[in-house]
């Protein structure tokens, strides 16, 4: 049997999950599936072979979308009392969307396991995503044409609204965890939203083995998803420094404004980084698309290179995601929008060139 498909042994398990051994708690995300019910039945064996260890507490998120989440979460709620693991099922009440289901499913879940956490005090939310999940990932964002950072996919440890989502199981083939069930004689629950093609992710996972065939694997997928983190985190550290020389030829000051020939002569990369770490600070709608502040930044440079006789040579002023981007005396200034004028019932705005 390959290493791929061999069950995970307890020496893996303690390795696993060995960083988070003085943590007082963790939330262990458990939807009943085969990868969080692996996770469950690792973690608890890791857990009874330490003296001193975390409080693990499981928690089932029922979206109420199926009728078999009641009972599935039920089953996890009795392995979980096996296994000497408290438990928690919480509810994602209220109207569901038409569209977008995955998606607000997510969100709503991970703001459940967020309330969860605060109520056990614990700092670290354990997710069972696997190689082959990154995997999917990646080709999702992909198709999506993300940029380095999309692209790094899932980081095994990472923050949201002030606790650490965190993937023990990240670099681990999921087969090998169907091995460990296997062994254990674990029962788990299969959704069937998992293979239904009328989402993006089920789609793209039906061609895993067309594009393995051709070398495009989850092991390569996920190496490359590792390697462009990398690069990721050394053009965030080349960022910083960017932020900081703007700051100095600003008597340091980065915002509101900051120097205009500095930042058009740094290379596009760091400049659509500095610019949407400036637009998100100043703005109030959120962190911008990708896309919109590449073409952003291009604009500004355009107006570098306006015709010095024309009515925009040095003058430009757009907005985005909340925020007022003004290039005026060789200095770019990023502000919060002002609040919008409402229309008056009858009257129609006047179209007008963000390029002035």
């Amino acid at each position: 049997m390959s290493d791929d498909q061999s069950p995970i042994s307890a020496s893996e398990a303690r390795s696993l999950f060995a960083e988070w051994r003085q943590s007082p708690s963790l939330i262990l995300a458990v939807s009943g599936g085969p990868d969080s019910v692996a996770m469950l039945w690792l973690a608890a064996r890791w857990r009874r072979a330490l003296k001193h260890g975390p409080r693990l507490v499981a928690v089932t998120v029922d979206h109420q979308l199926r009728p078999e989440a009641g009972r599935e979460a039920a089953d996890v709620k009795r392995l979980a009392r096996e296994l000497g693991v408290e438990h928690r099922t919480l509810r994602w009440r209220g109207a569901k969307p038409k569209t977008g289901v995955p998606e607000a499913a997510r969100d709503a879940r991970y703001a459940l396991l967020l309330k969860a956490a605060r109520q056990c005090r614990a700092n670290h939310i354990l997710i069972g995503h696997t190689r082959d999940d990154q995997a999917e990932t990646v080709l999702m964002r992909m198709t999506r044409g993300s940029g380095i950072a999309g692209l790094s996919a899932m980081a095994r440890q990472s923050s949201r609204e002030g606790a650490i989502v965190a993937r023990p199981l990240l670099d681990v083939p999921k087969a090998r965890l169907l091995a460990t069930l296997d062994k254990a004689k674990l029962p788990y629950a299969l959704d069937p939203t998992n293979t239904d093609a009328k989402y993006t992710r089920p789609r793209l996972r039906a061609l895993m083995p067309l594009l393995a065939a051709e070398g495009c694997d989850a092991r390569n997928l996920t190496r490359l998803a590792g390697r462009l983190g990398r690069a990721n985190a050394a053009l965030e550290l080349m960022a910083d420094g960017a932020e900081r020389f703007l700051a100095i030829r600003h008597g340091g000051l980065l915002q509101p404004g900051f120097d205009f020939d500095a930042f058009v002569g740094m290379p596009e990369e760091i400049r659509v980084r500095v610019l949407l770490r400036a637009v998100s600070r100043a703005g109030t709608e959120g962190t911008p698309e990708l896309g919109k502040v590449e073409v952003l930044a291009g604009a500004i440079e355009a107006a570098r290179s306006a015709p010095a006789n024309s009515a925009t040579a040095g003058r430009f002023r757009q907005t985005l995601a909340g925020a007022v981007i003004t290039v005026a005396r060789g200095r770019i200034l990023i502000e919060p929008a002002p609040p919008r004028r409402k229309r008056q019932p009858g009257t129609e705005r006047t179209k007008t060139s963000s390029l002035r």
